[in-house]
């Protein structure tokens, strides 16, 4: 009975926010066409940072069945040293006068230490706890995450750091496809562009390769994949290889996007793609894609689709809250996300 009323609850506000914002924008109050389009297109761009982190999430939940918090530290070391790389190399100039190769650098670079840090956690932190009882290792995934967070602060100093400035070119609108109404910063369109080719190629990797399908198959029952002669520790060491390289490419995006990063920048990042795989159904590679890209557009326009029309003051700096609020929905309404498979009472177990 609860339930359904708090169903109805989030139905009637969300329709009467929409409502009144409808009413405004035709009255002509609001933001403009242009305003909107803009905070679409940096949805999908965060959504894309999004989904690339939560792809670790739902990878070492597939394997393992517990959720790895400290994967957003992971994320924090791949942003920390794309703020290194990119120091250096302005420095040098090479940031300035060849942008496409030091960028590709940078990634790399931030890929690599992130992926470095996440099989460091598996083989300390969680291999030890392998057949330990799962909130075990959820506890120390929370004081891994701790641990991370601080030794950064530790190390680097509690500051934010200002990630050097793109050229010019790079925080220019361009006019895509000529139309010449759809302009956009393409700072964002390349941050779009590198995430859409990552999930990709993760895709083909997992589908199309003989360690993909070690992966699917040690998902699906490792004891079955033991006997099928599938190693499985270096099978789940490859998945949190895999899944820090994706946080590391989302980190470096994360660095160009915003242009600074701290010691807790992987925290609420990590949380919000925590759940974003929820979202798309925790476990599901396809659902945490589409989970991050939903949060994003979500936390986009959200605040100004829903929350204005209520007249609240300030909407703008209430993104995480409605962030936070599409996660309710989500367990409120679809438990199992809008991918993910209702499971049995034996598979709970």
């Amino acid at each position: 009975m609860f339930l359904n009323a708090l169903r109805v609850g989030a139905i009637v506000f969300i329709a009467v926010g929409l409502i009144g914002t409808i009413i405004k924008f035709a009255g002509g109050e609001g933001p403009s066409a242009a305003a909107w389009r803009d905070l679409v297109v940096g949805g999908l761009a965060q959504g894309a940072a999004y989904g690339l982190i939560a792809l670790g999430y739902s990878m070492v939940y597939g394997v393992l069945g517990f959720i790895n918090f400290a994967h957003g530290e992971v994320f924090m070391s791949g942003a920390m040293t794309s703020f290194f790389m990119s120091s250096y190399f302005f420095d040098t100039g090479l940031w300035i006068n060849n942008f496409v190769l030091a960028l590709i650098l940078v990634i790399l670079s931030a890929t690599f230490t992130a992926t470095i840090v996440a099989v460091l956690v598996e083989r300390i932190a969680y291999r030890p706890l392998r057949n330990a009882p799962r909130l075990i290792p959820l506890i120390t995934s929370i004081g891994v995450s701790f641990f991370l967070q601080y030794s950064a602060a530790f190390l680097f100093g509690v500051a934010n750091k200002s990630v050097p400035q793109p050229p010019a070119w790079l925080l220019a609108k361009i006019d895509l496809f000529g139309l010449g109404w759809l302009k956009l910063e393409a700072t964002k369109v390349l941050v779009i562009a590198i995430a859409i080719v990552s999930m990709i190629a993760l895709y083909l990797f997992v589908e199309k390769t003989r360690t993909g399908r070690s992966m699917r198959a040690v998902a699906e029952d490792k004891e079955i994949a033991a006997l099928m002669g599938i190693n499985v520790d270096r099978t789940i060491v490859t998945t949190f290889a895999v899944g820090g390289a994706m946080a590391g490419i989302a980190g470096s995006l994360w660095a160009l996007l915003f242009r600074g990063v701290s010691f807790d920048t992987g925290f609420l990042p990590g949380i919000k793609a925590f759940t974003a795989a929820v979202l798309g159904g925790i476990g599901n590679l396809a659902g945490a894609m589409l989970g991050g890209v939903l949060l994003g557009l979500f936390e986009g326009v959200g605040p100004l689709l829903i929350l204005d029309g209520w007249g609240i003051p300030g909407v703008s700096q209430l993104k995480d809250v409605v962030a936070f609020f599409a996660l309710v929905l989500v367990l409120v309404f679809r438990p199992t996300g809008l991918l993910g498979e209702r499971l049995s009472e034996d598979e709970r177990a």
